[in-house]
């Protein structure tokens, strides 16, 4: 078993046990999901992104973590198949040659 899927049903076992999955449908984790990135922006919010509180940079990129393994679980997605097609993808739109330093999107290179 992967650390990513132990990690999903640790989330899972915290729903259940206060039976939340009626709750957890795609659309409302979705909204969730979004909710908690914007609170994790807002700790960066009118500040350098030095002086950011580390320990509150945590716990919100923990919430945005459990809402997207919940989502994965619900929406029937293998999270590292997920990711590695997505990287492949991201390989072929950025090229090293030309994507190597440049924060350009990729129509721009």
């Amino acid at each position: 078993m992967s650390d990513i899927t132990a990690l999903q049903n640790e989330a899972l076992a915290f729903r259940d046990a206060r039976d939340w999955a009626q709750f957890h449908n795609a659309k409302d984790l979705a909204a969730g999901l979004s909710i908690e990135a914007s609170e994790l922006l807002e700790c960066f919010l009118w500040k350098d992104s030095k002086s950011a509180d580390p320990a509150k940079i945590r716990e919100e990129l923990a919430d945005v973590l459990v809402y997207a393994l919940l989502l994965a679980h619900e929406a029937k997605i293998d999270i590292p198949s997920a990711v590695r097609a997505k990287l492949a993808q991201n390989a072929l739109k950025y090229p090293i040659e030309k994507a190597k330093g440049r924060a350009d999107k990729y129509d721009q290179l």
